[in-house]
């Protein structure tokens, strides 16, 4: 921490009172829950030992922060003055006025902000009409995860397609007797089980949009993904799978009860940590499957989650403050010995010794991933969150069995095409 400490108070010159023209100030910040910010809040006294500035920190699963950042923006209510989000929410936070451009203050306060230093296509998405409006906390892609102990004992080839993902299920479900579940997935209702059948859904030759910017949900594409994602969860899941977000299927592979998972490129950092993981060393990493020569766009995901300040803050220098130091190079080096953080976006962080250490194993894949990410993955559309929330319902009614695919899909078709058209 003392590292952090000397590289947070360098543009104080020496932190003396006159050098802290915001101490007092105490911020209010939402962000999601994540190694990311369970690095950040132990790093917080070393913010504001530098600045003065004290930070109450709120934290709550990706999955409530969209509502509840949402019901404040609308009321205008100022509770928050920093809010985390996924890119896909910044053109309609900055369409809706809820958040402010930082240009300004970003070269008034430039002492933690280097631009240079972001992965270029973790930073673009917050880019909106030549004005910066966010930086990027962290990001990350989607991989294949896949026991390669269970894979050789079983004589099962590294799946690229989602055939052979069902048929690598199956074998390993009727091989081990059921002990080991095939596969473990996302299934939420919402954005969670919506981020990885939109991996299906891209991979079998869908999309969520057509060309013309309408919903292009209700096509035997999409249909055919559905279907084939609810019936490998059903078949060779596990129990419970409707009810399981990010954590829940991370800690059930880690935990060595699955043979494969389709998820984030940061579970590999807790496939690798020994003090979480039970697979440690065993865990082979591929691209996301793909079904058809003619995929519309790429099935890995492209997945940025951004700090922004919000329009209704009475303390948008104090709050860009923090938003700039907790997206610092010196910052993500720093919770590189703290957390399981591979989703730094920092070239900084990624390139140093302490990254390629603890996840050298995966960092290949992880890149090729990102390489291949699909910035349209979920659209970047100002009626993204309604479109999740739709998308989200027909894929939970699928999943529990009460509505068919295209049934399910022709009702989230509808209910798109309305959002859009507002």
């Amino acid at each position: 921490m003392a590292a952090a400490l000397v590289a947070v108070t360098a543009w104080t010159g020496g932190a003396a009172a006159q050098d802290k023209p915001f101490a007092g100030q105490r911020l209010s910040v939402l962000m999601v829950g994540h190694p990311t910010t369970d690095a950040v809040r132990k790093a917080l006294p070393d913010f504001t030992a530098a600045t003065g500035i004290e930070v109450d920190l709120e934290v709550v699963p990706e999955a409530d922060s969209v509502p509840k950042m949402m019901l404040e923006f609308s009321a205008g209510s100022g509770r928050y003055d920093v809010v985390e989000a996924s890119s896909i929410h910044i053109k309609g936070f900055v369409g809706a006025d809820y958040i402010v451009p930082l240009d300004d203050f970003a070269t008034k306060y430039a002492a933690f902000y280097d631009k240079a230093d972001f992965v270029p296509s973790y930073l673009t998405p917050n880019i909106v009409d030549d004005k910066l409006y966010g930086l990027p906390l962290f990001g990350e892609s989607s991989f294949l995860m896949y026991r390669k102990d269970l894979f050789e004992q079983y004589g099962i080839a590294v799946p690229k397609t989602f055939d052979d993902i069902e048929a690598a299920a199956r074998t390993v479900k009727e091989k081990s007797n059921g002990e080991i579940v095939g596969i473990t997935m996302r299934g939420q209702q919402g954005i969670q089980g919506v981020y990885i059948w939109a991996s299906y859904l891209w991979g079998m030759g869908g999309s969520f949009l057509t060309d013309d910017g309408k919903s292009a949900l209700d096509t035997p594409e999409a249909a055919k993904a559905l279907d084939t994602f609810a019936r490998v969860l059903r078949d060779y899941g596990p129990v419970g799978v409707a009810n399981m977000g990010w954590e829940e299927n991370r800690l059930l592979f880690q935990q060595g009860k699955a043979a494969m998972t389709l998820d984030a490129t940061v579970n590999g950092a807790f496939n690798e940590d020994p003090s979480v993981s039970t697979v440690v060393g065993k865990v082979g990493y591929a691209p996301v499957p793909v079904q058809t020569a003619n995929a519309k766009g790429g099935s890995s995901s492209l997945a940025v989650f951004n700090l922004n300040v919000a329009k209704a803050s009475q303390q948008q220098e104090a709050a860009w403050l923090f938003v700039s130091w907790a997206t610092s190079k010196q910052q993500q080096i720093h919770s590189l010995d703290t957390d399981p953080n591979s989703g730094v976006t920092s070239l900084a962080a990624m390139d140093s010794e302490a990254f390629n250490k603890r996840y050298g194993t995966f960092k290949e894949a992880m890149l090729a991933s990102l390489a291949n990410g699909n910035p349209q993955y979920i659209p970047t559309v100002p009626q993204a969150n309604e479109l999740v929330n739709n998308t989200g319902i027909a894929v939970s009614k699928v999943l529990a069995g009460t509505a068919s695919a295209a049934d399910a899909l022709k009702e989230a078709n509808e209910l798109n095409n309305a959002a859009l058209t507002r």
